[in-house]
């Protein structure tokens, strides 16, 4: 790769392109600095959690097997640490119940506490994280039935309503402990494969766990609520109770954040163009960024035209303060480590695309009729240097410049992941 001098040389050209059409590009690089992704912790182990259970299950599904996934608490940490220090900027983490360390002890997931999660909170601590935290209602027999909150059986209901409010005492220990609000989350796999008589009753369920969960007022400085929807799931590909209509209804009424999974949709449908409408109503909104692909919803993410689009969009709206970006994809066909930088550097790329618009004058051609100026300059925007930008702020972060990270991931490998049986 290029030494730090011809990185700046190239930066300088590419400085003065954008300054032509009154982009400030140091700017735009100190924005993009202060953004923070959260890191998906299931990526790591292809989502198998601490428990010693069989698998996931619920419609969740990591393919592939590619050796040295993490097996333990200590070794999971230790592979996030190496991808984000080949992760421009500071960032998050995002952790499911099941990776509650439980010293070899049987803890229903109802009786979770955040004693549960000390060493990660230790950890983000010494490492200068936030961390954000999910509910896990799958991958347990009290879910095999295909329905938690939903389900009829009032037990399993009560059950899974337990687990949902010691979640989220755990998450506001996490966001008081750590200075930064957790965004506690919540996603079902509850739903039907073939098509139902009675698709009213969940869901009343449904609303009714919800509010019982959320009972208790919490302080928002430490802990925000969020609700996810899905289309369908493998088991539930007909009904799903938890329906991106009925999360965005129970968001607005109860004032929680609205989930956005940009896998969870129709593969016509694009998380982009609904992002300026639901935040009309909502103060805040969650986004999971993963990449559908058929009918699988989790493929590692890449830097896409919808993911071009949505970054623009956060942009362009002035969202940037109000969308809180977390990564939820899960691949075990190829490098674990190598999977979170691909999928993290890229929605970094798709953000600084955004930061780099000249957004005022695209807005100024649009309010004015001049739509031949707005589809030319966004098309000439296409060509403009960004790589040039990008590369000297990888370079400022201290960070590795193009491809020279997955040199430091093959290093990793040998002496570390590939160690692992």
């Amino acid at each position: 790769m290029s030494n730090s001098k011809d990185i700046e040389k190239v930066y300088e050209t590419a400085r003065q392109r954008y300054a032509e059409l009154g982009v400030d590009t140091d700017k735009a690089m100190d924005r993009l600095s202060k953004i923070a992704i959260s890191l998906h912790c299931w990526q790591g182990d292809d989502v198998g959690g601490f428990e010693g259970s069989e698998g996931p299950s619920g419609g969740i599904m990591a393919t592939g097997s590619y050796p040295g996934k993490a097996r333990t608490a200590d070794e999971l940490r230790a592979d996030l640490e190496k991808a984000m220090s080949l992760i421009p900027g500071r960032h998050r983490l995002n952790l499911h119940a099941m990776y509650a360390e439980t010293a070899g002890k049987k803890i229903e997931r109802n009786e979770l506490t955040a004693e549960h999660f000390t060493a990660w909170i230790d950890w983000a601590k010494d490492n200068g994280l936030g961390m954000d935290f999910n509910g896990t209602f799958f991958a347990h027999p009290k879910a095999d039935s295909g329905f938690t909150l939903s389900s009829a059986d009032e037990g399993t209901r009560k059950f899974w309503v337990e687990h949902g409010i010691a979640c989220r005492k755990i998450g506001a220990r996490m966001g008081k402990e750590l200075g930064t609000p957790c965004v506690a989350n919540v996603w079902i796999p509850d739903g039907y494969k073939d098509i139902p008589v009675d698709r009213k009753g969940p869901r009343h369920r449904l609303r009714k766990s919800l509010d019982e969960i959320f009972a208790e007022k919490m302080d928002r400085t430490w802990l925000l609520d969020s609700v996810e929807s899905k289309l369908f799931g493998i088991g539930s590909e007909s009904y799903v109770v938890g329906s991106h209509e009925f999360y965005l209804g129970y968001a607005i009424e109860n004032k929680t954040l609205l989930c956005l999974d940009t896998g969870h949709f129709h593969p016509t449908e694009v998380v982009s163009d609904k992002i300026s409408s639901v935040m009309t109503f909502l103060d805040e909104i969650l986004l999971h960024v993963s990449r559908g692909v058929r009918w699988d919803s989790d493929h590692v993410v890449i830097l896409s035209d919808e993911l071009r689009a949505i970054a623009e969009e956060i942009v362009r709206g002035d969202y940037l303060k109000r969308v809180h970006i977390g990564l939820d994809f899960f691949d075990a066909s190829i490098n674990r480590v190598a999977a979170w930088i691909i999928g993290t550097r890229c929605m970094i790329k798709a953000l600084l695309i955004g930061l780099l618009e000249p957004v005022e004058k695209l807005q100024a051609m649009e309010a004015g009729g001049d739509h031949t100026s707005r589809l030319a300059m966004l098309e000439e925007l296409k060509t403009l240097p960004f790589g040039a930008v990008w590369d000297y702020y990888c370079l400022k972060q201290d960070v590795p410049v193009g491809g020279d990270w997955l040199k430091e991931v093959r290093t990793y490998e040998e002496k570390v992941t590939s160690l692992r049986r």
